[in-house]
C-alpha cells in the first residue's frame, strides 16, 4: 500500500514540533462520537452484576472524562486477578467493544474462579476524534512508566498498583488499521522530526508478547482460538510482521517495559497484546469485537490451568 503522503501538513521536515505545531495539530481534531453515549452507557448496564469504579477523571478543555473500571462484584483475595485493558489508542474501536462484550457475554463464567479488572477505554477523548494520541499529540502507549507525561496512562498505573504483583494475566486490546500507515506513522515521524519510511499493514490477528519472558505457549493458545473467529495474519516476504520478526505463528515480541506498554504495567506472568485488523476485506466490526472476546476468554483460561 502506498497511498501515505510524501509530507505531512504540519511542521517543517526535519524539525520536532513545538507548541505552535501542536495547537495546529489540536486543531483540527474533530469529535466523531459520543464516549458517554456508546461506551459510559454500557458500563453502566453492568451495576447490578459487577462493581463499577471512576478510577480517574481528564479535563480536556471543556469536556471531562470519567475513567471507568469494572470488577468482579464477589472479589476474593484468595483468587488470580486478571486484568483486561482496551482503548488505550482510542481510535482501535474493537480493543473497547471487544472488552466490554467480553464483560457482558463471559465475564460471568469466571465468578468463583478469577477475579477479573477490566478497563475498557482508557482513552475516551481519543476515542471520540478517533485518534491514536492525547490533545497533548502524546501516545499513551508508549507512556506507562514513572512521571507518566500521559494522564490516561498515569491514571490507569495508580488503579492497578496496589495489586501489581497479584496479577496473573494481562491482556490489552488493539487494532492494527489502514490509518497506521496513511495517518498516524506519517504524524509521529512529523512530529519528532524524523523522516517517515513506509510500510505495510498485516492482513489478520496477531498477537506482541514481551521479548523479556516471552509464553509462547500462552501466545498460541490464544491465537488458537481467534482464529475459529478471524483469519490470523500471515509474515510478509521478510518473515516480519509489521517491522518484527514473527517468532511463532501470529507471534512477534517487543521489549514491553522498554517501550513503555501498557502490557508492562503490572508483573504478570502472562501479557500480551492483541492486534486484530478491522480494514481486511474479510473482516467485520462484529467479528473483530468477538475475536477480542475470544482472545480474553482463552487468555483468561490458559492462565488458570497453568496457574
Amino acid at each position: 500500500m502506498n497511498t501515505t503522503p510524501v509530507f505531512y501538513p504540519i511542521g517543517t521536515p526535519g524539525t520536532p514540533w513545538g507548541d505552535a505545531e501542536r495547537a495546529e495539530w489540536l486543531s483540527r481534531q474533530i469529535r466523531h462520537r459520543s464516549y458517554e453515549s456508546e461506551v459510559i452507557s454500557k458500563i453502566e448496564r453492568l451495576h447490578d452484576r459487577f462493581d463499577l469504579e471512576e478510577y480517574g477523571r481528564l479535563e480536556y478543555g471543556d469536556q471531562s472524562f470519567p475513567l471507568l473500571a469494572i470488577r468482579s462484584l464477589d472479589w476474593d483475595d484468595e483468587l488470580p486477578i486478571m486484568l483486561v485493558t482496551g482503548g488505550v489508542h482510542g481510535y482501535e474501536t474493537s480493543g473497547v467493544h471487544g472488552a466490554l462484550q467480553f464483560v457482558e457475554q463471559h465475564a460471568g463464567a469466571y465468578a468463583g474462579r478469577a477475579n477479573l479488572l477490566v478497563a475498557p477505554c482508557v482513552s475516551p477523548w481519543a476515542y471520540e476524534r478517533i485518534h491514536r494520541w492525547n490533545p497533548n499529540a502524546i501516545d499513551p502507549n508508549r507512556s506507562f512508566y514513572n512521571d507518566s507525561p500521559s494522564e490516561e496512562s498515569a491514571a490507569l498505573m495508580r488503579l492497578v498498583a496496589p495489586i501489581s504483583d497479584r496479577v496473573v494475566m494481562h491482556i490489552d486490546l488493539h487494532e492494527t488499521t489502514d490509518t497506521d500507515e496513511t495517518e498516524f506513522r506519517p504524524a509521529l515521524a512529523a512530529r519528532d522530526g524524523k523522516p517517515f519510511t513506509p510500510g505495510g499493514i498485516p492482513d489478520g490477528f496477531y498477537l506482541v508478547d514481551d521479548s523479556e519472558s516471552p509464553q509462547p505457549a500462552f501466545q498460541q493458545a490464544v491465537i488458537a482460538a481467534v482464529e475459529r473467529v478471524t483469519h490470523i495474519a500471515p509474515a510478509d516476504d521478510n518473515g516480519e510482521i509489521i517491522g518484527s520478526p514473527v517468532v511463532a505463528r501470529g507471534v512477534i515480541e517487543y521489549p514491553l517495559k522498554k517501550l513503555g506498554l501498557c502490557a508492562s504495567v503490572t508483573s504478570a506472568r502472562y501479557k500480551t497484546t492483541t492486534e486484530v485488523y478491522p480494514d481486511s476485506p474479510r473482516a467485520t466490526p462484529e467479528q473483530c469485537n468477538a475475536a477480542q472476546a475470544a482472545a480474553v476468554c482463552a487468555a483468561i483460561d490458559y492462565s488458570l490451568a497453568h496457574q
